[in-house]
């Protein structure tokens, strides 16, 4: 029997509905909650604006685009540098209320000149590589926290053996295998929410082995308005914080063609990338003057959506109120704070899998052409610079990952492109 697909506009029952868009935000809690935790802000308000910033979100794109939005990494390693050299995160906050004006002003952009220059500076080549790499660069990550691999260590210091903690490894691989098995097996309505089931699994376990900080929930008011602050006006945040925004624009438009694949819809045309932009460009210059870091599309919401195949903005919506909700309830925050790193470790194994394989779907779609040495020259160099460590820096902002693949396959593209209109091109090109 063939599995249902819940679509974007579909509204379900709310008692359907709000475990899948719990699921939603168990997803993405952990890492969005990271950001704030890093740059010493409170992570009620970072929540609080997510939520505020996904609704408006999914307003400006008429309910036509199913995307949470997060606390955005990128911007950790900039927003630090401002904290430690130009006084606090304050004056950070700048920095992000000019991200959103500059996703603002492409958006007019975009609706002015159409997306057909995104064919030009992103082909097929090059895109499924970075949304491929998107997975890839987290896959780490997850095995660190799984307790699979050991995590970083500075350079110079002392590299202590690696050991496996027993207990992370059984909680970690018992959420991993109800997040398999439940995809594959779950039928009925719990073939929709193997995430959660996976999570509140996992979670269980990792209380009864006491791996969960009770005292924690315990000391913890139940009602408290998140931390707001103003912003104070530092040119040098600005300064610090563009580079990174092109890096975001890029993530931008890699997930909303991933969503579109994942939801079978050409979103960059309808509702269009342009509303897209605006959405997301509305929504972090009111976080920048909230006191709340950046905001940008999620990658583990698209996983979700991927394996559940529940595409319902309703859903959506409903995980931005629960988030708005829990923000406010200072025990129930604290309670999903305490999820053990483990959990999320299992649950993103198979969620940035996921990403990582719509990235190949990408090439398999668009039929990349490989015979051809344009598409096989963007697709190996675009991966190399995305998997292999390297590293660019500019001014205060490090690029790599998938932020430099990015840069240079759309550089690569282009100068292709130029070299194409002056007939340079060989015939196997």
């Amino acid at each position: 029997m063939t599995r249902r697909i819940i679509g974007i506009r579909e509204k379900l029952p709310v008692l359907e509905s709000l475990p899948l868009s719990f699921q939603h935000l168990t997803a993405m809690f952990g890492a969005t909650i990271l950001v704030p935790i890093l740059l010493g802000v409170d992570p009620a308000i970072a929540l609080f604006m997510n939520g505020i910033g996904t609704l408006l979100y999914t307003w400006v794109t008429k309910g036509g685009i199913p995307a949470y939005l997060g606390s955005s990494f990128a911007f950790i390693a900039p927003t630090l540098l401002i904290i430690s050299s130009y006084g606090g995160f304050q004056h950070a906050q700048v920095g992000f209320i000019f991200f959103g004006l500059f996703f603002i002003v492409i958006s007019f952009v975009v609706k002015q000149w159409g997306i057909k220059w995104i064919d030009v500076v992103m082909p097929p080549a090059v895109m499924g590589a970075v949304v491929a790499i998107i997975g890839l660069e987290l896959a780490p990550v997850a095995a660190q926290q799984a307790g699979l691999a050991p995590w970083p260590t500075n350079v110079g210091s002392t590299v202590p053996p690696f050991e496996v903690s027993a207990n992370t490894l059984i909680v970690s691989m018992f959420t991993l295998l109800v997040g398999i098995f439940g995809s594959v097996m779950f039928k009925g309505f719990m073939q929709v929410i193997p995430i959660l089931i996976a999570v509140v699994a996992g979670y269980l376990l990792a209380l009864a082995m006491g791996m969960v900080d009770t005292a924690a929930i315990a000391n913890a008011p139940w009602f408290g308005l998140p931390h707001f602050q103003a912003p104070v006006w530092d040119p040098n945040a600005i300064a610090i914080i563009a580079p990174a925004c092109i890096v975001v624009l890029a993530e931008h438009i890699s997930h909303l063609i991933v969503t579109g694949k994942i939801t079978g819809e050409d979103l960059m045309e309808k509702p269009g990338l342009h509303k897209s932009l605006l959405g997301d460009g509305i929504s972090n210059v009111l976080s920048g003057f909230a006191g709340s870091p950046p905001n940008t599309t999620y990658g583990e919401n698209i996983g979700v959506m991927a394996i559940t195949r529940v595409y319902s903005v309703w859903i959506i919506r409903g995980a931005a109120i629960l988030a708005i909700a829990f923000s406010l309830i200072g025990k129930v925050s604290a309670a999903i704070s305490t999820i053990p790193t483990a959990v999320m470790g299992g649950i993103t194994v198979l969620l940035y899998g996921v990403i990582a394989v719509q990235g190949f779907r990408m090439y398999v779609e668009q039929k990349v052409d490989f015979s051809k040495n344009s598409n096989m020259v963007l697709g190996a160099v675009t991966f190399v610079a995305g998997v292999s460590g390297a590293s660019l820096t500019i001014g205060s902002v490090q690029l790599k990952g998938m932020a430099l693949a990015a840069i240079v396959g759309v550089v690569l593209s282009l100068v292709f492109w130029m070299l194409g209109k002056a007939g340079l091109l060989n015939k196997e090109a």
